[in-house]
C-alpha cells in the first residue's frame, strides 16, 4: 500500500473540502457532511430493496458524478467501498485500484474542478501519474473526464442550455459553462464516448450548476439545473440523487414543464427539503432554500416530504407530491393540512384543493403593470389639472389622466396597493418573515407604476380597509407562501386565498375560528409568518 493511499483513505482534521471556497453562488461546493447525508440516504435505500443487503460492499455497483466539482462525492463514496469490500478483497491496493478504476466516475464542470477532483480522488492531478494511488489508468483524467466544450448558438441562445451568446461567447483563455453532460441531444452515447464504452450506473448522485446569468445580470439568471436532473433520468440509474434549489416547487423562470414531470413522477421517494440554503451551505446566499431527493427506478410510491430548518423539529410525512387541483408543490406538511382545511369550507369538496372561481381571491389582482407603466416610470413633481397620483418606485408623482390607457376603471375606485417584490433579507431566508410587502390603500384618483400589484376595485373606503386587513393576517400571508417561489409576488401566488365578505375588519383570530386551525397549526403560522404592522414601519431585519 502506497502512502498517497494511506493518506487518501483515513480520516483528515481539518479536511480541506472543508475550506475551499465556492466558485459563485452558481457553482457551489458541496460540504463533506451534506455529502454524507445523501450517501447515508442512498445506502438505506439500497439495503431496503436489497434485503438489507450493504451498498458498500457490492463491487459491481457503479457510481457517477455528472457535474463533479471538488470531488467529495467520489471521495466519500470510495472511502466508503474501501471499508465496505475488505472482506471481499483483502488486499487494499488490489482493492482501492479497482474501487477508482472499476467504479466511480466523475464529469467536471470546469478545467480547475477536474483538477481538483482528482486531487481528491487519487492524490494526484494526473491519475496516471506517480503520485497517484490508482494503477492501470492510461491518461492523465483517468475515470474524471474534462474536455472544452461550446455552446451551440441559434438566434444568441444556447440551443442545449439557454446560455447567452452576449455573455458566454468570449473566445479561447475564458470557461464557456457548456456543461457536456446537458449539451448533447443523446446522452447515452455522450457518456459512452467519454468513458469508452456503454456504462450503466447504479447510482447517479451530485450537486450541479443551478443557473446561468442571462447577459450579465444576475437577478435574471435562468436556471440550468433542471437539465441536469432530466439527463440524468435519462441514463436510467437505479438510483439518483441531486442537491438542487427549491425554487422549482413552485415556479421559476422556465421551471414549469420540469416541475410539472417532477410531481407526476411517482419514483421520486424522497425530498429533503432545507428552507434555509445556508443549513447545509454555509454563507452561502440562495434564496427559497434547497432540496436534495432520492430517484428510484425500479421501486415507485408515495413521497417522504422532510423539512429542516435550523432548531425546529423536524417535519416528515409520506405523501403524494401533486394534490388534486394543485399545479404546484405544497412545500411544508403543515401548511398542506391547514390548506385542506381552508378549501374544504370554500370549495365543499375534501378531495380538491381548487377554489371555485367566484371565490378566487386572485381574480381581483392585477396583472403586471397594472396602468401600463414600467418599474422605472417616474411621474412629474408638480401636479397639473386633470393629472393623478403614481405610487411609483421611490415615492409618488404625477401624470396626465388622459395619458392612461390600461386600468382606466380601476382609477377613481379604491383598492389596495402591494408591492411586487416582497421584502427581503438579502439573500438570506429567514422565519418568521412577512411574506409580501406591506399593503396600503389606494384613493380614488390613483395608479401605480409597475412597482406594485392592484387589489380591487372597491367601492368604498370601509371596503379597502376590510380587504386591507385581511391581507395583513398571518393565515392569509401563509395561504399566499404556500404558492410563492420568490421574492416576486405575481398574481399567482394569490391562487389559495379564497375571497371574504368586505364588510367587517377581518383578524387572524377570525379566520382561525371560521376555518377551524387547531392550537398546533396555529403555532406553526405563527412560526412561519410575523406580525404586519400596516403603519408600513415593521421590517424583516
Amino acid at each position: 500500500m502506497t502512502p498517497q493511499a494511506s493518506f487518501a483513505l483515513r480520516g483528515r482534521n481539518p479536511d480541506v473540502l472543508t475550506c475551499i471556497a465556492n466558485l459563485s453562488n452558481d457553482e457551489v461546493f458541496t460540504p463533506p457532511e451534506l455529502a454524507n447525508r445523501m450517501l447515508d440516504m442512498l445506502a438505506a435505500a439500497w439495503a431496503a430493496d436489497h434485503g438489507g443487503a450493504n451498498l458498500w460492499a457490492d463491487k459491481s455497483a457503479r457510481f457517477l458524478d455528472p457535474c463533479t466539482k471538488s470531488g467529495v462525492f467520489l471521495r466519500e463514496i470510495t472511502s466508503r467501498l474501501t471499508r465496505g469490500l475488505a472482506d471481499e478483497m483483502p488486499d487494499l491496493e488490489a482493492r482501492v485500484n479497482h474501487i477508482l478504476t472499476q467504479q466511480v466516475y466523475g464529469i467536471a464542470i470546469t478545467h480547475l474542478t477536474s483538477l481538483l477532483a482528482r486531487r481528491s480522488l487519487y492524490c494526484s492531478k494526473h491519475a496516471n501519474g506517480k503520485h497517484s494511488i490508482a494503477r492501470g489508468f492510461r491518461s492523465d483524467a483517468g475515470n474524471i473526464w474534462f474536455e472544452r466544450m461550446e455552446h451551440t448558438w441559434v438566434d444568441g441562445r444556447c440551443a442545449y442550455c439557454g446560455a447567452s451568446q452576449k455573455t458566454l461567447d468570449r473566445g479561447e483563455g475564458l470557461e464557456t459553462h457548456a456543461y457536456a453532460f446537458i449539451h448533447t441531444d443523446d446522452i447515452k452515447t455522450r457518456v459512452a464516448e467519454l468513458f469508452g464504452g456503454q456504462m450503466q450506473f447504479d447510482v447517479i448522485i451530485g450537486n450541479p450548476p443551478y443557473q446561468l446569468s442571462d447577459d450579465g445580470f444576475g437577478t435574471s439568471a435562468a436556471p440550468i439545473y433542471q437539465h441536469f436532473v432530466e439527463q440524468a433520468k435519462a441514463l436510467e440509474p437505479r438510483y439518483l440523487s441531486l442537491v438542487i434549489p427549491a425554487r422549482w416547487f413552485a415556479g421559476g423562470k422556465g421551471l414549469d414543464e420540469f416541475r410539472e414531470s417532477m410531481l407526476a413522477d411517482n419514483r421520486l421517494r424522497s425530498i429533503d427539503d432545507f428552507l434555509s440554503a445556508s443549513d447545509v451551505f454555509p454563507g452561502v446566499g440562495l434564496k427559497g432554500g434547497v432540496c436534495y431527493f432520492l430517484w428510484n427506478r425500479d421501486h415507485p410510491g408515495p413521497c417522504q416530504v422532510t423539512t429542516h430548518f435550523k432548531d425546529w423539529p423536524v417535519s416528515t410525512d409520506s405523501r403524494q407530491l401533486l394534490e388534486e387541483g394543485v399545479d404546484v408543490f405544497i412545500r411544508f406538511n403543515q401548511g398542506l393540512s391547514i390548506l385542506k382545511k381552508v378549501m374544504a369550507l370554500e370549495s365543499g369538496e375534501t378531495q380538491s384543493l381548487s377554489l371555485p372561481e367566484s371565490k378566487r381571491f386572485d381574480r381581483i389582482v392585477s396583472a403586471r403593470k397594472p396602468f401600463g407603466l414600467e418599474t422605472t416610470f417616474k411621474g412629474t413633481v408638480a401636479r397639473g389639472a386633470g393629472d393623478v397620483l403614481v405610487y411609483q418606485n421611490g415615492g409618488t408623482g404625477y401624470m396626465p389622466r388622459s395619458s392612461i390607457s390600461i386600468g382606466a376603471h380601476l382609477i377613481d375606485k379604491w383598492k389596495v396597493f402591494t408591492g411586487r417584490a416582497a421584502p427581503g433579507t438579502g439573500n438570506r431566508d429567514t422565519y418568521p418573515h412577512r411574506i409580501i410587502s406591506t399593503p396600503f390603500i389606494g384613493e380614488p384618483g390613483s395608479i401605480s407604476s409597475e412597482t406594485y400589484l392592484c387589489i380591487g376595485p372597491f367601492d368604498s373606503r370601509s371596503e379597502a380597509e376590510s380587504a386591507l386587513s385581511y391581507l395583513s393576517c398571518r393565515l392569509t400571508r401563509l395561504l399566499i407562501l404556500l404558492h410563492k417561489p420568490s421574492q416576486d409576488t405575481t398574481r399567482k401566488v394569490y391562487t389559495f386565498v379564497p375571497l371574504q365578505d368586505w364588510t367587517r375588519r377581518w383578524t387572524d383570530e377570525d379566520l382561525y375560528a371560521k376555518y377551524g386551525i387547531s392550537a398546533d397549526e396555529i403555532a406553526f403560522i405563527e412560526k412561519v409568518v410575523r406580525p404586519m404592522d400596516l403603519s408600513g414601519d415593521d421590517s424583516d431585519e
